[in-house]
């Protein structure tokens, strides 16, 4: 190439690389897809499967995607005395359920941009693993995230539930009854009203460690139900979440 040729050749790509205004990385096109869905925990509670997980709010290139409508939600089913298992191996998944976040079905709650999926059709003695995938209005789909397989065992049983009522509190204490395979961890505690649904997300943040409770700051006249599940780490390293205690019921006493 002459000398001319090279120098116009320079100032067309120097026009290109300015033309589209200021100058910035180059993203490929599979970065602008939804990232894979983050904060991933999967447990067994009771006879179910629980798996909650964050919707993703930015494209894998880290920049705010708004349009993100759903998950599509794949599963592996195998023994669970199957060594060597494939997390990552999709042909072993099939479609399992996909979600629309605009209308969400039973067995599935939304908090914020936390989504829970309650899985009731899994059988003792297997093991279970999830791939989830955002997609967007447009049906792009996003990238994948996939959960450690869960080990299906016979339900732990329910600990038992008291309320007490008082003028400016409910107390509530639960007791255990006696895993022999595992160690008790503390509890989740789940509460309602005739004014709010019943939720799969328990009340506390992060397991309560003691087997009593006191709930405040609570409306006057509301009834409000309550239900506990205890959760215990097996000798197998995992964690499981008991079957549901009794519900109990209260509200706060009238002053003396």
């Amino acid at each position: 190439m002459s000398g001319i040729g090279r120098s116009a050749l320079v100032v067309g790509l120097s026009l290109m690389a300015t033309a589209c205004g200021k100058k910035g990385p180059l993203i490929y096109p599979d970065m602008l897809v939804p990232a894979a869905p983050s904060a991933v925990t999967v447990l067994q509670s009771g006879a179910a499967v629980k798996m909650l997980f964050a919707i993703p709010g930015r494209d894998r290139a880290g920049r705010p995607v708004h349009d993100v409508a759903g998950v599509k939600i794949s599963r592996k089913t195998a023994e669970a005395e199957q060594k060597n298992l494939c997390r990552s191996c999709m042909t072993d998944y099939s479609a399992f359920r996909t979600i629309y976040l605009d209308r969400l079905p039973t067995n599935t709650e939304r908090s914020g941009s936390m989504l829970l999926v309650l899985d009731g059709d899994v059988s003792e003695g297997y093991s279970y693993s999830y791939s989830i995938v955002p997609f967007t209005a447009g049906g792009v789909e996003g990238a994948t995230a996939t959960t450690v397989a869960v080990r299906v065992v016979p339900p732990l049983p329910a600990p038992l539930l008291k309320i007490e009522s008082l003028p400016t509190e409910l107390r509530l204490q639960a007791t255990p009854q006696t895993v022999i395979t595992g160690t008790l961890q503390g509890y989740n505690l789940y509460r309602w009203s005739a004014t709010t649904a019943r939720s799969y997300l328990p009340l506390n943040r992060e397991p309560l460690k003691g087997s009593g409770y006191v709930d405040s700051g609570l409306e006057r006249d509301v009834l409000y139900s309550y239900s506990v599940r205890a959760l215990f780490k097996l000798s197998s390293g995992d964690t499981v979440e008991s079957a549901e205690s009794n519900v109990v019921t209260g509200k706060l006493a009238d002053d003396e």
